[in-house]
């Protein structure tokens, strides 16, 4: 496709605060000299979309088209392109630019880029122009904010793991989750399974914290030891000092100090999922047992290929459902409902 055929393309977008996405034609740039244009083929639904589009987390830039899971095909390269060529299976996370001159870009944690990393959508770019994001048919990124998918994965499930995946990945390994160490994933959704499927590859015992039992079956299916119900008191009781780490994945306020309780001496609970509202702690939760309280927001571009990379080796891709584009208002829904196991997917050619 040429760049003057792509200036415009379809996408899915919100057109204000707390609106249902409707789909709408955004602006794309021409391919630059290190840039890629990818025909996007599946954009996967995380709940930070519903967070953003709906003002959850601050003020937004309308029109929003979501999506920072993306799998797709290269269709065009720049002239100065040595990364990928046409044809290559590549991918697209919750960033697409950084400084690329502070500490942390420069050794490869461009997601704290102490300027600000550019967001996939829901920002401005260098040029002042707002970033539209998967929801949509193709999109332009640089190539050094572009990953591979490798064959051993399919494009569809590959999708979620541009955020899901990497959100998990990057903890673990920063934990040391492996042989012989503890691992409590709280909440089995879109993040949390893919949490338990890594932590279990990387050989860690793994255990659910789960408000009830009702996922319990596919919970052990996918690699966990252990499945309790958080909705029983008696779990806390049970589970006291248990884990070296547990993480986090849900996106509502957790009464941390009963979680913290179940933590060893020097353990760490790490949230990666972000409640809108503010949480309490008390502190002597922490200073007994010199605990850790901490948190963690994806990973680098070259954490990132990592991951896939380990995902690949160890067949381990997301758990999805197939949506069309039209049906991302009722997904929407369904995930607020905890109605989906455990990923949505849009198949961008019914955009």
């Amino acid at each position: 496709m040429s760049v003057t055929a792509i200036t415009q393309v379809a996408a899915y977008a919100a057109p204000a605060p707390k609106a249902p996405l409707e789909r709408i034609t955004v602006p794309r740039r021409p391919v630059g000299e290190h840039d890629v244009l990818i025909d996007i083929k599946y954009a996967g639904i995380c709940h930070s979309d519903i967070h953003q589009v709906r003002d959850g987390w601050g003020e937004g830039i309308y029109p929003m088209v979501p999506g920072h899971e993306i799998a797709g095909v290269v269709t065009e390269v720049g002239p100065g392109v040595t990364k990928f060529a046409v044809g290559d299976r590549v991918g697209v996370g919750c960033f697409v630019d950084s400084c690329r001159e502070c500490e942390y870009c420069l050794r490869g944690q461009e997601q704290f880029c102490a300027k600000g990393m550019t967001g996939t959508y829901n920002a401005l770019d260098k040029n002042g122009e707002p970033t539209y994001g998967g929801y949509s048919s193709h999109i332009v990124v640089d190539e050094n904010y572009t990953v591979r998918i490798p064959d051993g994965l399919a494009l569809d499930v590959a999708a979620p793991l541009l955020c899901a995946g990497i959100t998990l990945y990057s903890p673990l390994r920063h934990w040391q989750a492996g042989p012989g160490k503890k691992v409590a994933i709280v909440g089995l959704g879109g993040l949390g399974h893919m949490g338990v499927k890594i932590a279990h590859a990387l050989g860690a015992e793994v255990t659910v914290l789960s408000q009830t039992l009702r996922k319990k079956e596919d919970g052990l299916g996918l690699g966990a030891t252990h499945y309790y119900a958080t909705n029983d008191e008696t779990t806390f009781e049970k589970l006291a000092g248990s884990f070296d780490l547990i993480l986090s994945t849900v996106s509502a306020p957790l009464g941390l100090d009963a979680y913290l309780a179940l933590l060893k001496v020097d353990g760490a609970l790490v949230n990666v999922g972000a409640p809108e509202e503010p949480v309490a702690l008390n502190l002597f939760s922490v200073i007994g047992g010199r605990k850790s309280l901490a948190g963690s927001m994806i990973g680098g571009i070259a954490e990132t290929q990592e991951m896939l990379d380990f995902c690949a080796a160890h067949g381990l891709g997301s758990e999805i459902e197939l949506i069309r584009a039209e049906e991302v208002n009722e997904a929407y829904e369904r995930v607020l409902a905890s109605d989906v196991r455990y990923r949505f997917v849009i198949d961008a050619s019914t955009i």
